[in-house]
């Protein structure tokens, strides 16, 4: 006899489930695999049909978490007739009854066969980075307590007429339009970006290294226009970003090609799941939302104590939150695309999303804080290598700072969202994990010339950059004052909603490097980065290194 299967309201991985090649569902959470085979919570009977029928069965009792679940004794043992036993009929009534020896009974037991364990992982029901789940969310319950305190504070600033008032007005009719104007713009922008490279991952791909370099530089050079020390800061910071984005354009153009061709194989799978950018759009409307409050307590910190700390603290949480947000979908697309390379699941996107905001969230905290402060730091370090001459007295600390980083990238590191999200492991263990798979593939240098990251990152900065462009000459004409506060402001908004869309194709090339450290054989892949690999080890192609200064300018000593 079958069971029913439980409702979808009271089993949250009601979607991962397998056709089998017979028309049957299988379901990983009770231990089904994708070869077929016995289903160990379902109910089974075997029957002995002569005369006098016996039925046994492995029943045992109703599951305690869900009576719609059965439990089954490891230790029952079901007799069942043997191939070379002929099966008795009920035609002919007068038949005498089929006996078996104890010892042929004995031979033919049965055991239920256990569920295997790397299926039931991925279904981990524990909760990821519990201190870390904690931290966020105090701090989300700090910073509403202290929006909504701020705005109180704003709205009596307005009822009591004085300076506060004054400043409060000013603020609302010179700083707040051009605010939300940026948040919309960087929101349009984000679509575009994804749908474009989604469309024509060949073109935009040089498109955006190319493009930031030129728009950064029109954003440094319409703030020097401007005359004003604070926009000359300002701008003379946004030229140089768009001098070392113009260098890494042309370091990595050996590079783009392989880039393209993996950024191709890895969106392939997004169209058989047609809701995967839901999260994407939740994430995009709950973070203006939450941006048209924040401002609206930047002004209401005008009628409170120490309002420039305020501020900075406002923003630190803000630039925070929008990070959690992001890696929420990154480890949304990554459960997704995941389960189908390493199962063949077709998830649902909405329990992977519901599974990446409660089990996964501590996660994301953590790795919120330290991923991009640890490639950051990467970078720095990588930096200080290319001073490498051969004045070992002032350069020394060049390989140890590089090494240092190295170790720490190890414990610490994008990849490790795909195993967070499939098989729901801790940041840490995860990074290591993941970096394991990766020296046993012996991929370390294709992925760590991978530039899926840095288009992302440099997509977000063509964002910003695009709105510091509109903002700055909007709030020249009106109130210049504002011009490099806001400026500033438009363009963290920009980064940080164009980072949210772009963690759709960021998760993509991340799930296939990651799925096929772990299963080559996968017939799902190519032989794309096979090939490269022995390019590599053959000696006739060779990843970029990081770039040294030539012998003939270092001095010596």
């Amino acid at each position: 006899m079958g069971v029913a299967e439980p409702p979808a309201m009271e089993r949250e991985e009601a979607d991962e489930t397998q056709i089998d090649g017979g028309g049957g569902r299988r379901d990983i959470e009770r231990g089904e695999v994708a070869g077929g085979g016995v289903n160990p919570t379902e109910t089974t009977t075997t029957q002995i049909n002569p005369p006098g029928d016996v039925h046994m069965s492995r029943m045992q009792r109703l599951s305690a978490t869900n009576p719609l679940r059965l439990v089954i004794d490891s230790n029952l043992r079901v007799p069942t007739l043997s191939p070379s036993q002929p099966r008795a009929t009920n035609s002919t009534p007068s038949q005498p009854r089929a006996t078996t020896s104890a010892a042929a009974q004995t031979r033919d037991v049965v055991a239920p066969p256990a569920p295997q364990e790397s299926i039931t992982t991925l279904n981990s029901r524990s909760y990821t980075n519990k201190f870390s789940l904690f931290l966020f969310l105090l701090h989300l319950i700090c910073s509403a307590g202290l929006v909504c305190f701020l705005l109180f504070k704003g709205i009596q600033g307005f009822l009591q007429a004085g300076p506060t008032k004054r400043k409060e007005e000013r603020v609302l009719q010179y700083f707040l339009p051009q605010v939300e104007a940026a948040s919309l713009l960087s929101i349009l922008l984000a679509f575009s970006w994804q749908k474009a490279i989604r469309t024509w991952p060949n073109f935009m791909v040089r498109f955006i290294i190319w493009s930031t370099f030129f728009i950064t530089l029109a954003a440094g050079i319409l703030l020097i226009c401007f005359q004003k020390p604070s926009t000359d800061g300002v701008g003379i910071v946004f030229i140089a970003f768009s001098i070392g984005t113009g260098l890494y354009a042309c370091w990595v153009t050996p590079r783009i090609g392989f880039c393209c061709k993996i950024l191709i194989k890895s969106l392939d799978p997004v169209s058989k799941f047609p809701d995967l950018n839901h999260p994407t759009y939740w994430m995009l409307a709950i973070g203006f939302l939450w941006m048209s409050l924040w401002i609206f307590a930047v002004i209401g910190s005008l009628n409170f104590y120490y309002p420039p700390l305020v501020i900075i603290a406002l923003l630190l949480s803000l630039i925070w939150t929008i990070e959690v947000m992001r890696n929420v979908v990154n480890m949304t697309v990554s459960r997704v695309i995941a389960l189908y390379y390493l199962r063949g699941i077709q998830s649902n996107t909405k329990f992977c999303f519901q599974r990446a905001v409660s089990k996964n969230l501590g996660s994301a905290s953590l790795g919120s804080l330290f991923v991009p402060s640890i490639e950051a730091l990467r970078i720095v370090a990588r930096g200080l290598n290319l001073l490498e001459g051969e004045d070992e007295f002032m350069f020394s600390c060049a390989h140890c700072c590089l090494r240092v980083m190295q170790s720490i990238f190890r414990y610490g590191n994008g990849w490790a969202y795909v195993q967070i999200a499939a098989y729901g492991k801790g940041f840490v263990q995860a990074s290591q994990d993941t970096w394991e798979l990766f020296q046993n593939g012996k991929m370390e240098s294709i992925v760590d010339s991978d530039m899926t990251s840095a288009i992302c990152f440099l997509t977000g900065v063509c964002s910003g950059s695009m709105c510091v462009i509109v903002v700055a000459a909007w709030t020249r004409t009106i109130y210049q004052p504002f011009t490099a506060t806001i400026s500033l402001l438009a363009f963290i908004i920009g980064y940080l909603m164009t980072r949210i869309a772009m963690a759709l194709p960021h998760a993509c090339v991340s799930c296939y490097y990651v799925c096929y450290a772990e299963n080559p054989e996968n017939r799902l892949f190519d032989k794309t980065i096979s090939d490269r690999l022995e390019l590599i080890e053959s000696g006739r192609d060779v990843v970029a290194p990081t770039p040294r200064v030539p012998r003939r300018f270092s001095t010596r000593t």
